[in-house]
Parts: C-alpha cells; structure tokens; sequence
C-alpha cells in the first residue's frame, strides 16, 4: 500500500469572471443573517429556509428569477424550535415539519402558495406535537415514523404515510413495542429499507407504504449490533455495522439474498462511496500515527485491499486525528473533505482530496488551515463534471464558492461572495446562498456547466 507524498502541491486558484455566476435574490438585509439552508427541489421549483432569532423563519420558494423568489410563508419564533424542516419533495407537494403553539410540532404541506400552506393533520392532538423521523418520498406519497411512549419512560416507533390529506394521513403498522429503529434509511427501487437493532437480534425490515408490504427481509445479527452508516442515495446500497470492536460492510438490493456482509474491519471505518465495482472506505491507520487510511472492498466478495495513507501535518498533536467530514463522486473520482479534530470547537483543518481508487490518483486539491467557527464547507457533484465546495486561499476570513474539475490547475473561486451553503441542482442551474460584501443573505445561481477562463492566478478579493 503506498503513501500519498507529505507535500502536496500548492493550490493556485482561478477565478471566474463575474457574471458566471450572479445573484438571485436579496433574501436577508444585512445585521439579519442567519440560516439559509433545507433547498429542496419540487419539479423544477427551489424551495428553502431562511431563519434568524429577531424575525423568525420564512418558507422560500423560487423559479430562479428575482421576480419568481417569493416567500411562502412567514414562522415566527426562534430557529430551530418554530423553523420548517425536514423538507421533502413528493409530486408538486413539499413536505415538512414545523412546530405552532397550537399544535406542536407536526406535519404539514405546501404548494407553494400561502394559502397551499397548511397542517396536514395533527397527529398527536393538542400542543404536544408528534416525534416524525425517516420522511422519505415513496411511489408518490410520504412515508414516515411516528414515536409513540412506552411503558418505562421508552418510545416506539409506528409506520405511518400520508397523500397529504388529513384522510389519506394514516398509521400503518406497529412494531410490537420494539424501540431499536435506527437512524438511517435507504431506498431501493420502491422499497424503504430500515433497521431494528434489539436485544435479541438486529434485522432489516422492507415497506412499500401498505401494511401487507412491510416485512422484515433479513436477521443480521443474533445480538444487539448497531447501525453507523448507509451509502448515498444513487449509489449501491451498502451499510455498516458496529459489532463490538468489529465494524461490519454489508450490501443489499433488498432481499434476503441479496443481503451479504462483504467484510469485517477491527476498528472504526466509514464510507468514502462506490467507483465501479469496489466500495471505498476511510479508517485511521494507527493510534500512534493517526493517519487516515484508504481501504477497498469488492462487491461480489473476495476482501479488502490497501489504497493509500494520507500524510497527517498535525501528527505532532496527540489530540489531533483525521476524519471524513462528507463525500461525493464525480465521475471516475470520489472527492472527499476531510477534517482535523481535536478538542476545539471546530476542526484545526478542512482539506478537499479526490482519488480514482490508486494511489497515484489520490491527491491532495485545496487546504483550509484556518478553519473558523460559523463557516461552511459545502461539497456537491453538479453532475456535469465539476465539483463546487467551500473554502479560503486567506489566513482569516470566511469561506468563498470554489469549483474543480479535479486538479489544482482546472480549480479556482467561482464567486465573489462568503459563506457558500446548501448548494443544489435544479434543472440546468445550480443554486446556492451566501453573504454579499454589503452583508446582505442572497440566493446565487451558476450554469450547472460553466467554464471559466484559466490564467487567473489568484481570486479575487
């Protein structure tokens, strides 16, 4: 296994002229940003959020012009406690969630217009509000859990879905006061997989939304063993178990067959992605070196194998160690950020890397060294080649929207604006928030392809 050289190239960036990419739409004056965050595509129209702990939060829906971004609906009271969440798209109808002094926190739906805004149902009558988990678009309609209590101060979860009437909003089916659900679902044609982790035996379960479609497929384990993470949507469905000090690769198409454990690691992995035929995954190769190591599996069996051990620069620091902070794939290459925690509140380091799956082709494409608390550092694959992020070529200073198309030579800043979050595809344009230099909240657009001229050595400032 070979090991990516310690002095990785340095980064030079250019920019795109202005104009590539440009703003939408103010949607907070300066002194009132907050959070811009939950872009969802319904059919071709962007809905979001936007939140701030003077005036509340606003439901936001937009058509890509200044004229077509409107709000839908104001919410007041502080963020996170009356802001709409969980936002999920199925046909021309948003569902979310969103707490009222009337009746808590429940489900509700939108078309888009104020008076298309309403409570679909309130589940658990009265203020209390209901605990919704897992809503997933399924064959056209939403489906959800619902967690009820249980005797000894415990909470079970029920299947619920819903055609966004108050009618058509109904239970499912119970588990039989089984309270091991885990926190990750995946989708496999028109199927929901999901996981009950219990005493007496972890198993995977199957819905379709109806009662007689909701089965459990596969017993993994006869202990209890827990779920840590599950592939990306579009990618083959593979998760990981934790089983003691073991840590568990499966894959599945959601039948009992095709439920099979591909490898075991004796220590803590994660999931990179899949290129081809081979799952990627990230461990740290030992305590004393705290690297991050790069390992393959095959998906028709046959073990692990070797990649590469990134360098870790703060490998003097006993508190510092790598972990991936989120993944995408682009093509033939898996990009990946990766970030250097330690006992601070934010990492000492974010870095963008990519690999093809040798480890010649594993490099090293930007490094943030100073990493600030409040900045995001986004990652998403346009799908038409190149792969937007967040990140700073400055000491001090928030993040810019940066673009690559997979080398420090094709990379560079595509805006002038701070703070890049929540990018998302919406027909053929990619959208995204950030703060204008007047401190203005502003929602921004770009060609889902665009090219910018090379040359520019240094972005603007």
């Amino acid at each position: 296994m070979a090991t990516v050289a310690e002095d990785s190239r340095e980064v030079t960036a250019q920019a795109c002229p202005p104009g590539v990419a440009s703003p939408v739409a103010t949607l907070q004056p300066a002194g009132q940003v907050d959070v811009m965050t939950e872009f969802t595509n319904v059919q071709g129209t962007l809905f979001f959020v936007t939140s701030t702990y003077s005036t509340g939060s606003v439901l936001w829906r937009s058509d890509g012009t200044a004229a077509g971004t409107v709000k839908v609906k104001s919410f007041p009271g502080p963020p996170g406690v009356y802001q709409p969440q969980h936002l999920v798209a199925v046909g021309n109808t948003l569902f979310f969630q969103v707490r009222t002094d009337t009746t808590g926190m429940e489900l509700w739906r939108s078309d888009g217009t104020p008076g298309g805004t309403r409570l679909v149902k309130d589940i658990t009558p009265g203020a209390q509000g209901s605990v919704l988990t897992n809503a997933t678009e399924l064959d056209g309609r939403l489906v959800f859990f619902r967690w009820v209590p249980l005797p000894g101060g415990l909470a079970g979860p029920e299947l619920w879905r819903s055609d966004g009437t108050a009618a058509g909003t109904l239970r499912v089916r119970t588990f039989n006061g089984m309270t091991g659900l885990g926190n990750y679902t995946m989708k496999v044609d028109n199927a929901l997989l999901f996981f009950f982790s219990e005493d007496t035996g972890t198993t995977l379960w199957r819905t379709d939304g109806t009662l007689a479609g909701t089965t459990s497929v596969k017993r993994l384990d006869a202990g209890l063993t827990y779920l840590t993470e599950v592939s990306r949507p579009g990618e083959q469905p593979v998760f990981i178990l934790e089983d003691g000090p073991n840590y568990e690769v499966w894959k599945t198409n959601g039948t009992a067959a095709g439920t099979l454990r591909l490898d075991s690691f004796g220590k803590r992995v994660s999931l990179l992605g899949t290129l081809g035929s081979h799952v990627y995954l990230a461990s740290l190769d030992s305590p004393a070196t705290r690297r991050l190591r790069i390992d393959r599996l095959s998906l028709s069996g046959g073990g692990k194998t070797g990649i590469t051990t990134l360098p870790n620069p703060y490998a003097s620091d006993e508190r510092a160690y790598p972990a991936v902070r989120t993944a995408v794939v682009s093509g033939g290459d898996l990009y990946f950020e990766v970030d250097i925690v330690n006992d601070d509140p934010v990492p000492a380091d974010v870095s963008l890397w990519a690999t093809n799956g040798t480890a010649a082709g594993t490099r090293q494409l930007f490094d943030n060294p100073y990493v600030e608390y409040g900045y995001y550092y986004p990652l998403f694959a346009t799908g038409s080649g190149q792969v937007l992020f967040g990140g700073t070529s400055q000491p001090i200073g928030p993040t810019f929207p940066y673009f690559t198309r997979g080398s420090t030579a094709t990379q560079g800043r595509l805006a002038d604006v701070s703070s890049p979050n929540s990018f998302i595809r919406v027909g053929n344009r990619i959208f995204f928030t950030g703060i204008a230099a007047t401190g203005d909240g502003q929602l921004w657009s770009v060609p889902a392809t665009f090219s910018c001229p090379p040359g520019l050595t240094e972005a603007r400032e």
